[in-house]
């Protein structure tokens, strides 16, 4: 990962700290857990323990009060696990979870489900996306009843990263008879709430060390304490949410395709044919220059935005810009890799096969290349 002048001495240290942990505690059990589809809830609690899942968060709740920055290092740096679905399981937990209670939580929210969250002693889930309702968020219809001093759920959400080992749920509900955006809020659920339950674990074609959930909610009963943030405003609240969760794919992307890029790079200066390195053969050496120079661009323009975050800004022009770039950057650079690999990038035993499956998922994730460009084109007048 190249230097950039964003980032200090203090996000340097952190950084070299982080590629330690991971290489000495992650990677070594990548390919075991990719095989049972799964990792241990114990690699939360160690990420706690070291601090890593608060580095961006107060220290009031036992975060470590870094910047922004901190939090774009640790998306980074997680890929070097070279499991794509824990990376992924991890930045749910700190930039969609913990995002929504440290910015819409009460201070008795955040002592209850926060602190715990941070320490990596509690998983949580964010439950927007439902069997008819994807892109369109404002057309879920998970039903929340007030009654009493109690909301009634009632619905079903589907792809729902981390449902099945989560502790606690963020769920998107509407009251009965609102449309649209209007008319929607967010619910604390706490696992082991009659009602509340896991269908099924579903299977997905990459990502396999990510827990990936359908829940059901049934007459589920829901303290009126645990709204989170306002009621009737849980789209605005969403619509907040996806943008830092947005550039966490971009930057995400960026460091998962110079993992690929290097990877690709030592195979051909490697691999002979014909008599030498087939990334002596000027057709090859042109691609993988190609492919450098995109992943460059996404670098920097993913940088770019992360900056102007971290100064305050909300741009969800550059947001949208640098997910939808760099997203289809790294699903390029998958496909080369596997393609210079030749039959051995088709075979399980390698990891090519796994990036490849693997960085599909994000151009889908937090948003589609399609709403991206919605965004961006509306942006300009259009």
């Amino acid at each position: 990962m190249s230097d950039h002048p964003i980032f200090n001495d203090e996000h340097r240290a952190i950084r070299k700290t982080l590629r330690e942990f991971v290489a000495k505690e992650l990677t070594p059990h990548a390919d075991r857990w990719e095989a049972e589809k799964g990792f241990p809830d114990q690699v939360f609690r160690r990420m706690g323990e070291l601090g890593f899942l608060g580095l961006k968060y107060p220290e009031e709740y036992g975060g470590q009060g870094g910047d922004y920055l901190c939090g774009v290092i640790l998306a980074e740096e997680m890929m070097g696990c070279l499991s794509a679905g824990l990376a992924m399981s991890i930045g749910a937990q700190t930039d969609m979870v913990c995002a929504l209670l440290e910015k819409m939580g009460s201070g008795e929210q955040k002592e209850k489900y926060l602190r715990p969250a941070l320490a990596g002693e509690k998983i949580g889930c964010l439950c927007i996306t439902e069997p008819d309702a994807g892109s369109d968020v404002a057309a879920i219809r998970t039903v929340a009843d007030r009654e009493g001093d109690y909301f009634v759920v009632n619905g079903q959400k589907t792809f729902i990263t981390n449902g099945v080992r989560a502790d606690l749920a963020i769920v998107v509900t509407r009251a009965r008879g609102s449309e649209g955006a209007k008319g929607m809020s967010l619910l604390l659920v706490e696992k082991g709430t009659p009602g509340f339950s896991v269908s099924r674990k579903l299977d997905k074609v990459g990502m396999h060390t990510s827990d990936t959930a359908e829940l059901y909610f049934e007459d589920c009963r829901v303290p009126k304490e645990n709204i989170l943030g306002e009621e009737g405003q849980g789209f605005y609240h969403i619509m907040w949410e996806l943008q830092p969760e947005r550039l966490f794919g971009a930057v995400s992307s960026v460091a998962a395709a110079q993992i690929y890029l290097d990877i690709t790079l030592k195979y051909v200066k490697e691999r002979e044919q014909f008599g030498r390195p087939i990334g002596k053969f000027q057709a090859i050496r042109h691609r993988l220059a190609d492919l450098a120079t995109e992943l460059e661009a996404a670098r920097q323009l993913s940088y770019y935005t992360a900056g102007l975050i971290q100064a305050g800004e909300f741009p969800a022009r550059e947001i949208s810009m640098a997910k939808l770039f760099a997203t289809r950057m790294a699903n390029r650079m998958a496909d080369e890799a596997m393609q210079l690999h030749g039959g051995y990038g088709y075979m399980m035993e390698y990891p090519i096969q796994r990036f490849w499956r693997d960085s599909r998922l994000i151009r889908i994730g937090a948003g589609t290349d399609e709403i991206m460009r919605e965004i961006i084109s509306r942006q300009m007048g259009l």
